[in-house]
């Protein structure tokens, strides 16, 4: 038999656990010669756990409804949302802060959102205002970001939609079918895999059969490549890629994110109920903070002073945005009928009039 094709996936790295550059200086992409920039990326990742801590916190304090924590995660999602130019539309899942708070997303709307209230995702600052909101059923998100890639081709607008879902959303049909149509119509789209390793309590190991879940784009026809997650650098630099050849009409990619969740799914898990101890301590040694400041530190661009100080005005911000969240007035009852239908159905306007009743009585 002869052979029809061959496929091999590439992995790309820059930082290795202990923070050491991998390869030669010279290597580097120009972003990551920039110092400042890079300070700056490292400042929002901290940021973003200090953010995280919080919201756990006021999850456990009652203030808060379910969480989904993304420590461990800082890296894949500061790389994602700094690549992106402001025009570009993000397409979400549930915990994919960091790159939410790069494009304007503000912690009282996260926490609006996980605090039962819709009005979280009606975010007010540009560019995050034309993002979609937060997706919780697994890998939906990734057929809107298809959508609106279609639309972009449409309009001839140099316009890309990006995605991003779990390793177990990878396998889901939305999934699949999102990066089928993009490769079939050259759509500018990216995808990103954020394999962290669990789908809830399901291990990575049997969720699929593929080697790496960066293949599952071949079947689709698109470029991928597997890049270490917990290096802002490589994902930064495989964002950049990406885009922009989605932007010049060269068609969509899928990139997968190798990281790993260091926390719970989400307030409601407890992952030591299947999770050996010391898989997540070996992980923890690898997770993306720390090798980036160390690799800082080495260039004489970061200094314990600095993060002392950082840190303080993380928590000030935190303060201010908790504040902010809890002093918002809650919505009237009667928000759950207004805003669904052009005309309120019968039933549902008896319904209305009964709470509205109801309400005045207790006021």
């Amino acid at each position: 038999m002869s052979i029809a094709a061959k496929f091999e996936i590439n992995y790309l790295q820059y930082l290795d656990p202990a923070g050491q550059l991998v390869g030669k200086e010279k290597d580097l992409p120009a972003f990551a010669k920039d110092l400042d920039h890079m300070v700056k990326l490292y400042k929002l990742m901290v940021s973003t756990r200090v953010f995280d801590t919080k919201s756990i916190a006021l999850q456990r304090t009652g203030k808060l409804g379910t969480y989904a924590s993304c420590l461990g995660h800082e890296a894949a999602h500061v790389g994602i949302g700094s690549a992106m130019k402001d025009e570009d539309v993000f397409a979400p899942s549930y915990r994919e802060y960091g790159a939410q708070l790069y494009r304007g997303v503000q912690p009282r709307e996260v926490y609006t959102y996980w605090g039962g209230d819709e009005r979280g995702s009606d975010y007010q600052n540009e560019p995050a205002r034309h993002d979609f909101a937060w997706s919780v059923p697994i890998a939906t998100q990734c057929l809107h970001a298809a959508g609106s890639a279609l639309a972009f081709k449409i309009r001839g607008e140099k316009r890309v939609a990006v995605c991003t879902v779990g390793d177990g959303g990878s396998s889901k049909g939305d999934f699949y079918g999102a990066i089928n149509i993009a490769g079939a119509q050259k759509l500018p789209l990216v995808a990103v895999i954020v394999n962290n390793q669990w789908a809830i309590s399901v291990p990575r190991s049997i969720q699929t059969g593929a080697e790496t879940l960066a293949q599952k784009a071949l079947a689709a026809g698109l470029p991928t490549i597997q890049v270490d997650g917990n290096d802002i650098i490589a994902v930064r630099k495989a964002m950049e890629d990406a885009l922009d050849r989605a932007r010049t009409g060269e068609g969509a990619s899928v990139i997968e994110a190798v990281t790993y969740r260091l926390g719970d799914h989400t307030t409601a898990d407890d992952a030591r109920r299947y999770r050996e101890k010391e898989e997540v301590e070996d992980a923890r040694a690898k997770e993306p903070l720390k090798r980036l400041r160390t690799w800082l530190e080495s260039k004489k661009a970061w200094d314990q002073k600095k993060e002392d100080a950082w840190l303080t005005e993380c928590d000030e911000w935190m303060d201010n945005e908790v504040n902010a969240y809890l002093e918002t007035k809650t919505q009237p009852v009667t928000a759950i009928f207004d805003y669904t239908f052009a005309e309120l159905p019968e039933d549902l306007a008896r319904q209305r009039a009964e709470v509205v009743a109801l309400d005045s009585k207790e006021h």
